[in-house]
């Protein structure tokens, strides 16, 4: 059963995978045997990573990307296919939540930089990553949501919305292309201790009245995050599609 967990000889392509949750989960996938490239728009992280992995004994390659444009997808998806000749695995991990506000006073562009990061550009890397997977025949397309897209909450409305629309997204890719042998899934994690959540933990009070709502009275570790997305690359979750995978220390129990 343990070799139905193997990536050997599968390729991967990680966004946002310079740190945190996507830095954890393209080491845990070069681990179980997958080659690994990275996009990101800060190449120094992505670089280290790669470095990484290389010293895994896994070719990787780290190629700097907006995964909001269209053209940069498509060069980064050219370089890929030209580089490993193949591609897998694809895991939209790329987010941002530069925003925090009542929705009454979110401006256009800081909505419209939000949805065209976390949602348009996991659109457009499914798609343009989708029509090589249905030229192959296989796949697995993992996305990176959140728990906030699962229920209401303040402040965060645009990241919100944008991860609600990306468990969406999820279920109507793993619709349309199960026949052609590619698995759409996701995870939403709850909170997790990254870049993005440390100017939080610097607030005690809002720590600990967070730390509250959750039965593991924790946040997780991105580590914690990544068997998700191993499991979901593998043969091992070859009946799983459409499905979106909660781990929030029991948080929305």
């Amino acid at each position: 059963m343990l070799e139905k967990f193997s990536l050997s000889g599968q390729v991967a392509l990680i966004s946002g995978g310079g740190r945190g949750i996507g830095r954890a989960i393209a080491l845990a996938l070069a681990e179980a045997g997958a080659e690994v490239a990275l996009a990101s728009r800060t190449v120094a992280e992505i670089e280290q990573v790669a470095s990484e992995i290389e010293q895994l004994g896994r070719r990787s390659l780290a190629q700097r990307a907006d995964v909001a444009d269209p053209a940069q997808i498509k060069t980064l998806v050219t370089q890929v296919l030209e580089r490993f000749g193949q591609i897998d695995i694809l895991v939209n991990n790329a987010g941002i939540s530069p925003v925090f506000k009542p929705m009454a006073e979110v401006t256009l562009a800081e909505w419209d930089q939000v949805l065209g990061v976390n949602l348009r550009g996991a659109f457009l890397l499914s798609q343009e990553i989708g029509r090589a997977m249905i030229r192959q025949g296989r796949g697995s397309i993992i996305n990176i949501a959140s728990i906030a897209g699962m229920r209401g909450v303040s402040h965060i409305g645009a990241y919100a919305v944008s991860k609600a629309g990306l468990i969406q997204l999820t279920r109507v890719l793993a619709t349309e292309w199960a026949a052609q042998g590619i698995r759409v899934n996701a995870i939403a994690p709850g909170w997790v201790e990254t870049a993005m959540t440390q100017p939080v933990m610097a607030q005690a009070e809002l720590y600990q009245g967070l730390l509250a709502t959750i039965p593991q009275k924790r946040f997780a570790a991105p580590e914690e995050i990544a068997g998700l997305a191993v499991y979901l690359a593998s043969e091992a979750a070859s009946f799983v599609t459409g499905q979106v995978y909660v781990a929030d220390g029991g948080q929305t129990i």
